[in-house]
């Protein structure tokens, strides 16, 4: 049971400071782009992303199956469409749920905002590998277990530069310098996971200024997964919407 609350706490981190291609919306930026994920095989599989004013759309493909999903912060909604049988599923928030997409980035956001069972106090002020950042106190009660841990987000940035667990693992925030990807001046920074029973763990990610979010990731394996031929302008209303002549259907109940 420690193990599974350990990993519970570990998901705020990676969720957090990998900024994720699903939360793209938090800059204010409306752009569109090609989503290439390599796994340590060589397999490719690509995708399209257009971010609007608090929307997001998402082209994949599953199994040779093309897939769109659009995401809307305003109104805490979801539609996955399936365009070979033009059909779609709705789904809204749950109560007490974190909404679709995520607030812009910031040192001062409380981290277990929408995170059940979670609470974060402010704790003051630090430097971090000399950069400024503030320091958040973590708990988790669970069957009468109280767990502990902290977490550094950078003032400039938002992203976790530090984050203690309860048993004493790391996970540390680095910036190594800046560098010009597909035509954009990105920051690459390095994350190290250190356990006390395993060797360290690094990922690597480039963090865009301007979009506010990791345009390319490398996770230890080799997996790779990125963002290139960014578009930056608005996008159309209708990229957002239920086309006309799709039938709503319900996800299948789950076997008794």
């Amino acid at each position: 049971m420690m193990r599974r609350d350990l990993t519970a706490i570990a998901g705020i981190v990676l969720v957090t400071s990998l900024a994720s291609f699903a939360h793209a919306e938090v800059a204010g930026v409306q752009f569109s782009a090609e989503m290439i994920s390599r796994g340590p095989d060589g397999q490719t599989t690509t995708g399209r992303m257009f971010v609007g004013d608090g929307r997001v759309r998402m082209e994949m493909s599953q199994q040779g199956r093309e897939i769109v999903r659009i995401s809307d912060e305003k109104r805490r909604m979801e539609w996955i469409l399936f365009p070979d049988q033009q059909t779609y599923l709705e789904r809204g928030a749950p109560p007490g749920e974190a909404p679709v997409a995520r607030p812009a980035p910031s040192a001062e956001t409380d981290p277990c905002a929408g995170m059940p069972g979670f609470s974060c106090r402010r704790a003051g002020e630090e430097l971090v590998a000399g950069r400024p950042a503030v320091k958040w106190e973590m708990q988790m009660t669970h069957e009468g277990q109280t767990l502990q841990g902290a977490q550094w987000i950078d003032t400039e940035r938002g992203l976790p530069l530090k984050h203690l667990m309860p048993n004493g693992d790391t996970m540390e925030l680095a910036l190594i310098g800046t560098e010009t990807l597909d035509g954009r001046t990105v920051e690459k920074w390095e994350m190290t996971t250190t356990s006390a029973k395993q060797p360290p763990s690094r990922s690597l990610q480039w963090f865009d200024p301007e979009l506010k979010l990791s345009v390319r990731e490398e996770f230890p394996g080799g997996f790779v997964r990125e963002l290139k031929s960014i578009s930056v302008g608005e996008q159309p209303d209708h990229l957002f919407t239920v086309p006309a002549g799709y039938s709503r259907t319900e996800m299948p109940a789950p076997a008794q």
